[in-house]
């Protein structure tokens, strides 16, 4: 078990990451939320020796993409009709790149997640293939589809001047 300490470094460092993980997955701010909670708890009951502040990074992020695929998973989720569906809860982004982030969750999910492990947290493809537990190449055709598919959806030009500044 971690100390109280350790969990609020983990927090601090990792809250936003995870929350947005979450968040791409999930398509649901309480369910997010819920993830938000399994993941920190697991990290803190965890005796997991972490080499390096990006080994205990990856960690996370693994953690995290496993429990959103639990809960998509969950039998509740599958039967019941969300409420998010009928009482959407905007997010806290710019109008400018909230269209960009409704084409980019509705990419395919193994799309979503590199999409957002490149551009947004700035992880090369060879680290991504580390963090999925896929292969390298996989992870460079995967950003590639992916591109190709925002590419269609929001036009060349959109995607060109995307590709000099920052998703964020």
């Amino acid at each position: 078990m971690r100390s109280e300490q350790e969990v609020n470094q983990a927090l601090t460092a990792y809250s936003d990451i995870v929350r947005k993980i979450c968040i791409v997955h999930l398509k649901n701010v309480h369910d997010s939320e819920d993830v938000f909670q399994d993941v920190f708890v697991k990290y803190l009951l965890s005796d997991k020796a972490f080499e390096n502040d990006e080994h205990e990074k990856a960690w996370i992020i693994r953690v995290t993409i496993n429990a959103c695929k639990d809960k998509i998973k969950h039998f509740f989720r599958k039967k019941a009709a969300s409420l998010d569906a009928l009482f959407i809860e905007p997010l806290a982004i710019s109008n400018e790149n909230k269209g960009l982030l409704e084409v980019i969750l509705s990419l395919p999910e193994k799309y979503r997640v590199v999409i957002y492990l490149f551009y947004y947290e700035g992880y090369s493809a060879i680290e991504i293939s580390k963090i999925l537990e896929k292969k390298e190449n996989t992870i460079y055709t995967w950003l590639a589809r992916a591109r190709e598919q925002l590419k269609e959806k929001l036009g060349g030009d959109f995607l060109e001047e995307s590709n000099k500044r920052s998703f964020r």
